[in-house]
């Protein structure tokens, strides 16, 4: 992730006895968000009020990441009764949308629009599924959970060299539309640290949403200036196309590895199956006596064919018929039959049976009850599309780029995509956001991150890690690489990795590009069931506040 080549943390590592107390622990990527958590649950919310509050402060704060102009899943455990679903915010191509619509005269890929401005803005779900979450989940109004989040945009947050590095890296496009400029920047340059940014269209906004619930957005006002907005600069958005949106409930994906059960995220996100497709091939070899070198082979093998897999069939499922077989055991071990234990596949050799935004946010959430949420949420590219809608402080996103624009063509992230994940109006792009739960009758994993197309690949470490007992901190700070079956190579963090690791992958045939920073964002707590004790941690690569606490209530 890009706001990671700054050297800048804030990491806070608790372990607390949940035993006989009221605890709660929350990770995000903000201190200023975990704090509206934790503060709705001393109100007397539940992890899904604090999921609410978390995910309308990072809108404020982190505007670099997430916000109401984007979209998300938030994979939700209600403890009472056990319940596990996945509820859809993903955004959703308006209806005026086109398979064609970012192809030039010549029918080659026109990135820019696909990126930039509104033209690359599908219809926001971040509202609606807070909204939804508030009434059919939580215990408090809308109207108190989103009260951190007001007075954030009212009264401001401080800029931080994340902040910095970000908005210097989408400064041209924040300075091309005046309504982005005016909140983003200062004098058409970016702030100095420490200087407050504050955001009054905003927080009207978010009053609309907790007076009048999904009207406050999607209907009124506020839709009427979003919609003059994006068409006055070049958009296709419609007043029918939000008052058509729709949140979704999904069953999760869910599956086994070496006695724990895997809950994740479903179609449109990815992430499920291909965690799944990985973890299914792993399970044929026996890890536990692997070298790292042995180890670091068989994930990438690994991953290679698991993408390869996305590539070719998944898409938005209410659209194409993606195979039920992708989750089989039995499927992936036919995947696994052609891996060399010693030697690397050349992904373009592998046999056919036939890859997201990067700026993204992810928190986890355990109430004192034992309720769960993790969420993972996007505006794609920093700074999502660029383009604020006038008199709303709705930074748009530019999630269109997910779709694949043209087939065979890479997007921004050097996915490659295919007929299933074509642009349709109304149809919702292919994601990689991955929130997870891992649980056995001893532990229990709440786990994701921000990181594009590299988000399954660090999913799928962290699981592992879990599973071998590290602990919350470790997991959070350990190495990362990955493969995404192509471009056919590994790509390394720029630390962690002794150069006789990278060899020895190098001397098997892996093609290694090492990278110039370090990336993800990982926001995660782990519970042990048997001690009560419960870990939250936040990856220090980013600027997030990970705690475990009491609530009073």
């Amino acid at each position: 992730m890009l706001r990671h080549l700054f050297v800048f943390f804030l990491c806070v590592s608790a372990s607390l006895s949940w035993a006989n107390t009221h605890h709660a622990a929350i990770a995000s990527a903000h201190p200023l968000a975990t704090q509206a958590g934790f503060d709705i649950l001393n109100r007397g919310g539940n992890a899904f009020d604090a999921a609410v509050a978390v995910t309308a402060a990072l809108a404020v704060v982190e505007p670099a990441g997430s916000g109401l102009g984007g979209g998300g899943f938030w994979l939700l455990h209600r403890e009472h009764d056990q319940m596990q679903l996945m509820i859809d915010g993903r955004e959703m191509a308006p209806g005026a949308a086109h398979r064609d619509m970012y192809l030039n005269q010549t029918g080659e890929f026109e990135t820019n629009t696909a990126l930039n401005g509104p033209l690359a803005a599908g219809i926001p779900g971040v509202p609606a599924a807070m909204v939804h979450l508030s009434q059919k989940y939580g215990h408090l109004p809308l109207s108190i959970s989103l009260q951190p989040a007001i007075e954030y945009a009212e009264n401001g947050f401080a800029v931080s060299e994340g902040y910095q590095y970000l908005a210097q890296f989408r400064h041209s496009i924040l300075s091309q539309f005046t309504s982005s400029a005016e909140i983003f920047l200062k004098d058409g340059e970016v702030p100095e640290l420490g200087s407050l940014i504050k955001q009054k269209d905003l927080a009207h906004t978010l009053k609309q949403l907790a007076d009048k619930g999904q009207q406050g957005f999607y209907a009124g006002d506020v839709a009427n200036k979003l919609v003059s907005s994006v068409k006055q600069h070049g958009g296709i958005w419609s007043l029918n196309d939000l008052a058509s949106y729709q949140i979704k409930e999904r069953a999760p994906v869910q599956g086994h590895y070496q006695g724990y059960d895997i809950t994740s995220a479903a179609l449109p996100s990815s992430g499920g199956i291909v965690l799944m497709l990985a973890l299914n091939q792993l399970a044929q070899f026996d890890l536990t006596q692997a070298d790292d070198t042995q180890k670091h082979h068989l994930i990438i093998e690994s991953l290679r064919r698991a993408y390869r897999e996305r590539s070719r069939y998944l898409g938005d499922s209410d659209f194409v018929t993606v195979p039920a077989f992708l989750t089989n055991p039995a499927y992936a071990k036919q995947l696994s039959q052609d891996i060399d234990q010693y030697h690397a596949s050349a992904s373009q050799a592998v046999e056919h049976r036939n890859p997201q935004g990067e700026n993204t946010t992810h928190f986890s959430i355990i109430d004192d009850q034992g309720n769960r949420v993790a969420a993972t949420l996007s505006i794609n590219y920093p700074f999502g599309s660029g383009f604020v809608a006038e008199g709303t402080g709705v930074l748009l996103n530019d999630e269109m780029d997910d779709f694949s624009a043209k087939v065979g063509a890479a997007n921004v992230y050097g996915l490659v995509g295919n007929e299933a994940n074509a642009i349709a109006p109304y149809k919702r792009p292919l994601s990689s956001m991955s929130p997870t739960f891992v649980e056995n009758d001893d532990a229990i994993f709440i786990t994701g991150t921000p990181g594009g197309s590299r988000i399954i690949s660090m999913v799928l470490l962290s699981v592992l890690d879990f599973i071998e007992g590290r602990t919350a901190q470790h997991i959070a700070a350990a190495p990362r690489f990955h493969h995404q079956y192509l471009p056919d190579e590994v790509q390394v963090e720029n630390q962690g990795f002794e150069d006789t690791q990278l060899e020895a992958l190098i001397e098997r045939g892996h093609r290694i590009k090492m990278l110039n920073r370090q990336y993800g964002d990982m926001q995660l707590i782990t519970v042990n069931k048997q001690t009560k004790q419960v870990q939250a941690a936040s990856d220090p690569r980013g600027e997030g506040l990970a705690i475990s606490q009491p609530i009073t209530r």
